[in-house]
């Protein structure tokens, strides 16, 4: 991404690129009292072993459309965990989350608040890129779900951002609309949790990057809490 487009993206979300980042008042939303009923799991595991899983998984049908799996990338000692709802095309091909040009936005929201991607762990709920960029189907969603509760507990974060409808229903097992479940901290586990426009919608939608900025500050703020 070009550096005037960078800018574009920035200024549309309302953010002064003069500014520092975090310099910005942050207010916080009203707490919700939303809790998921998934339990993270006790059991020895690793990365290595949980990675190798998924790679090789045949649990659903998506399985047999994939060019490979998206397990994640960034910092698996991180803070901040982030969770979309399933890999498109440029991420089927090349392993990775995040990397078409919803990805690019995403890098940009992260630096906004000071985040470089390599601080934060990015996934998805399914690991498999459904055929035609479709919506990914109730029962790939559970049956994928128990891989991203085990990179929860390997993980342990501080604060979890959900991108888009689709993954923050599925985590928070609502299905209220994101313009409810946006703007208010719920909790996974005990583990604060804020939902976020997905970064593809607000692509096409320029009037909701300023509430994106906001819940970004909101989840910036909450981190802040925590660490006192």
């Amino acid at each position: 991404m070009d550096n005037a487009t960078r800018l574009q993206y920035l200024e549309a979300m309302g953010i002064d690129v003069w500014m520092p980042r975090v310099a910005a008042d942050h207010e916080q939303g009203p707490v919700s009292d939303a809790l998921a009923d998934n339990a993270r799991p006790e059991s020895v595991d690793s990365w290595a072993a949980l990675q190798a899983e998924v790679a090789s998984c045949t649990q659903c049908g998506l399985c047999e459309t994939r060019t490979q799996t998206v397990f994640g990338s960034g910092n698996k000692n991180a803070d901040w965990l982030i969770i979309g709802e399933a890999p498109g095309q440029s991420e089927d091909q090349q392993g990775l989350p995040f990397v078409g040009k919803a990805g690019q936005l995403l890098t940009e929201m992260l630096r906004a608040i000071g985040l470089d991607r390599e601080e934060v762990f990015i996934t998805n709920i399914v690991k498999c890129r459904p055929p035609a960029n479709r919506d990914p189907k109730p029962i790939e969603i559970e049956t994928c779900k128990p891989y991203l509760m085990r990179q929860m507990a390997l993980l342990k974060p501080k604060i979890i951002v959900v991108l888009g409808r689709i993954a923050a229903q599925a985590l928070l097992n609502t299905d209220e609309p994101i313009g409810r479940l946006r703007g208010k901290i719920h909790a996974l586990n005990g583990t604060p949790v804020v939902v976020v426009y997905h970064p593809a919608y607000l692509l096409r939608s320029m009037q909701d990057k300023r509430k994106a900025w906001a819940d970004l500050k909101l989840a910036l703020h909450t981190v802040k809490n925590i660490k006192g």
